[in-house]
């Protein structure tokens, strides 16, 4: 098979162990033709030191400023020089077969846009990705395929789904150049939605392959709500409807978010007076007033 040069692209944000470690995942890659870029979003501490120097098929670039999860991954596409894009977490390890597996799937079918692999608990047989299903109309949430399974053989189909993940994955530098880089606008959550839908709307096909896996050291367990996440998450799931939805779309969105989600979500912080909670929610919504 062709080796192309995928470049894979990933985000350091105060965790510069987790990327030195899907470093050393990618050392025992059986793809050959990979380079790894690198964007540290203005970590605390400064991990230049031990992120500069890791070798020829290592490019390191430190942001001063916090660039979010598309401004961060689109920085990364200015330095990379390969044919193929691969998004991952930093907080992935990479299997030996998987960027060769992608790549062969990419190659079989021009018509495909993004393409992620399964992705399973790290260092757990458990599956946390192996696609999504459709987002509701009312309330425009869905669900991963598989999540919380046991990866027992069942999941190990190549198929459309309607959203890539976003901690793996591909694209080539072809769909970037005609449909556009993510959208900096949402800065966490929600941009490779959007982006999926965009490139959809270009034409192009969402596909997973459940056959090519890769670990993900993200807990299983929810604890409890980030008030950053609770904002972003409220924002941005309006913000794609906005931007994706038609005018009948919108109005059943809108009437349930704003008319029950709204007063209910709120008086439920009230009760367990969450402040920081209640203050997120409610400036989410308070964001699309002023935009």
């Amino acid at each position: 098979m062709k080796q192309p040069l995928v470049s894979l692209i990933t985000i350091n944000y105060n965790t510069e162990d987790y990327t030195l470690e899907l470093l050393a995942s990618l050392q025992e890659s059986e793809y050959e033709n990979w380079e790894l870029i690198i964007v540290d979003n203005s970590s605390r501490v400064d991990p230049t030191d031990k992120l500069n120097s890791l070798g020829n098929k290592v490019n390191y670039y430190r942001s001063e400023q916090n660039l979010g999860f598309a401004g961060g991954n689109n920085k990364g596409v200015e330095l990379a020089n390969g044919e193929y894009y691969f998004f991952v977490n930093n907080d992935t390890e990479v299997t030996p077969t998987l960027i060769g597996d992608l790549i062969e799937k990419f190659q079989s079918n021009p018509h495909i846009g993004l393409l992620s692999p399964k992705i399973v608990y790290h260092n757990t047989n458990i599956i946390q990705y192996a696609g999504y299903t459709e987002l509701t109309q009312l309330t425009l949430r869905n669900e991963a395929v598989g999540n919380k399974r046991e990866d027992n053989g069942e999941f190990e189909s190549f198929i459309p789904t309607p959203y890539a993940h976003g901690a793996a994955m591909m694209t080539s530098r072809e769909v970037v150049n005609n449909v556009g880089l993510m959208p900096e606008l949402f800065f966490l959550y929600y941009e490779e939605v959007d982006w999926s839908q965009s490139i959809k709307e270009a034409g192009y096909e969402i596909w997973v392959d459940q056959a090519a896996k890769i670990y993900h050291k993200e807990s299983m367990s929810i604890g409890k709500g980030n008030p950053l996440k609770t904002y972003y998450l409220t924002r941005n799931r309006i913000l794609f409807c906005r931007r994706h939805r038609d005018f009948f779309q919108n109005f059943l969105f809108f009437s349930y978010s704003w008319l029950f989600v709204l007063p209910l979500k709120s008086l439920q912080y009230l009760i367990k007076r969450d402040q920081k909670q209640l203050k997120a929610f409610v400036n989410a919504y308070y964001w699309h007033l002023k935009n």
